[in-house]
């Protein structure tokens, strides 16, 4: 591991553990449910769980920075950041349905050297330290070696204002359609960053989807061997507004296919 971050990840993995044993067990509870807009919504498990994360890693790291999905953002100034989604997949589980994930990252001086995707139902801990590889439950993990996109299992997923906004994946994912074998929609872009990372998937993208779901699985991506970008194929940010990410080989198939859509 790079040097002295063996703690970090520790923690990380614990916090996302923790959290993602006790969704799992209240994934048919019956639970409050409220709305932030018309699609987009989140339960009383979502607070529950970040405060579970939260109170894990500050009382181990007091001076840390954080920001997560529902509301929470501390900075002390310092060159840590934690990056935390408590359920990425909020709808999927608000309906029982077991597609979901905890996610946590971890920022130094702004680049994320740690990243911990967990899906609580599988027992699936992805995780990776920047410069040394990506893991599935320890074991070593690489994107697949597909170089056709006529032949790939594809991933998207659409942004909660696709009711108002033309900006909306819609046209994209028509075009990906009569291009790709396959296109998965599973409700967790966490999830399917790391199951593109693992080989399970070939490419994905979305729009705007926010640092909490990608700054880990972006990691993930690229120590597997893997390639992510914007829509242009120019850098990627966790605080842009577009991801496109696949196993490298069919990257420029994706850029052009994204392009028709512009």
């Amino acid at each position: 591991m790079i040097r002295n971050m063996d703690k970090y990840f520790n923690a990380a993995r614990e916090a996302a553990q923790k959290a993602g044993r006790m969704l799992k067990e209240n994934i048919d509870v019956p639970r409050e449910i409220f709305f932030k807009g018309a699609v987009d919504l989140v339960t009383n498990f979502d607070s529950q769980s970040q405060k579970m994360i939260f109170n894990h890693l500050s009382i181990r790291f007091p001076d840390h920075n954080f920001i997560a999905e529902e509301g929470l953002h501390e900075e002390k100034g310092t060159e840590f950041r934690w990056i935390i989604d408590p359920i990425d997949g909020t709808t999927n589980y608000a309906h029982s349905f077991p597609i979901f994930s905890v996610s946590i990252a971890l920022e130094k001086k702004g680049e994320v050297v740690i990243g911990v995707v967990y899906d609580p139902m599988r027992e699936e801990l992805f995780s990776s330290v920047r410069g040394e590889g990506a893991f599935l439950n320890g074991k070593k993990i690489k994107v697949s070696s597909v170089d056709d996109i006529d032949k790939s299992l594809v991933a998207t997923g659409f942004p909660y204002d696709v009711r108002e906004s033309n900006v909306n994946n819609i046209s994209h994912f028509n075009n990906f359609l009569t291009r790709t074998q396959a296109i998965r929609r599973c409700g967790s872009a966490a999830m399917d960053l790391c199951y593109l990372a693992c080989g399970r998937l070939d490419g994905f993208w979305e729009l705007k989807l926010s640092p909490w779901d990608v700054a880990a699985g972006a990691l993930i991506v690229r120590e597997a061997g893997g390639r992510i970008s914007d829509f242009q194929n120019r850098e990627f940010r966790i605080f842009g507004s577009e991801a496109l990410a696949t196993n490298s080989l069919i990257h420029q198939q994706m850029v052009d296919v994204l392009q028709l859509g512009k």
